[in-house]
């Protein structure tokens, strides 16, 4: 199984997206991101399907703003954004869609866009 949704089961955006794929009988490996963030590897392909590294960021969650993390991205380099990511999935958007055998990778849960993804 290849596809991989990093996700926080607290979260209801995250409920919501793995009720979305049971629903539509899409097999996936679900990995908690506070436990297991996702490698640099597979941050950097994300962020290369995404083309932004804010979408990446969990810009409302309470590690981004106690980090004040706002500040830290227009200062630091895209390589030690992605370098605190690794080790802090509280500071990632979810869930983490990735399957890099597909070439697939989103981030977020949007009906609407994961239709386009998922069917």
């Amino acid at each position: 199984m290849a596809l991989k949704i990093y996700e926080y089961n607290r979260c209801g955006t995250c409920r919501n997206a793995l009720k979305y794929l049971n629903t539509k009988e899409v097999s996936f490996e679900a990995i908690p991101i506070r436990d297991t963030p996702p490698s640099l590897d597979e941050l950097k392909f994300v962020l290369g399907k995404t083309g932004e590294l804010k979408k990446l960021l969990n810009t409302s969650g309470q590690d981004y703003r106690a980090l004040n993390m706002k500040e830290k991205v227009k200062e630091l380099s895209t390589d030690d954004i992605l370098n605190m990511l690794t080790e802090n999935g509280n500071l990632i958007k979810r869930p983490f869609v990735i399957d890099q055998e597909a070439d697939l990778a989103t981030t977020g849960f949007k009906a609407e866009i994961w239709d386009e993804i998922f069917n």
